[in-house]
C-alpha cells in the first residue's frame, strides 16, 4: 500500500482558471514518467480551486517528485496563474482500496 501522499491545493488568479487547468491536464505526462509517483490526480474543487493528489510507497518517491519537473514548473508560473501560493501538504494513507 502507497502510504505517503501528497495533497496540493492552488487557487487560480482570475481570469487565469483554464489556464490553471490546462496547465494540470500537461503534467500528467511528466507523472507518468515519474517511477516512484503510484497514483496522480489533477483535481477541481471549485470554480477557481484547484488541487493535485498523488502517491507514493516511499518517502524518498515522495521527495523526488517535489524536486522533479511538475513541481518546479508549478513554481515557475505561479506568479502569473495563482492567486498565492500552493498549500502543499505531506499526508499519509491510512487506508485504500
Amino acid at each position: 500500500m502507497e502510504k505517503f501522499a501528497i495533497l496540493a491545493r492552488v487557487e487560480a488568479r482570475p481570469g487565469k482558471e483554464n489556464e490553471v487547468l490546462e496547465f494540470l491536464r500537461s503534467a500528467l505526462p511528466l507523472a507518468v514518467a515519474e517511477h516512484g509517483t503510484v497514483n496522480w490526480y489533477a483535481l477541481q474543487l471549485g470554480p477557481s480551486t484547484f488541487g493535485i493528489f498523488d502517491t507514493f510507497e516511499s518517502e524518498e518517491a515522495r521527495q523526488a517528485h517535489l524536486d522533479g519537473p511538475i513541481a518546479a514548473a508549478l513554481v515557475a508560473n505561479a506568479s502569473t496563474l495563482l492567486q498565492g501560493d500552493p498549500v502543499i501538504e505531506m499526508v499519509e494513507v491510512l487506508a485504500q482500496k
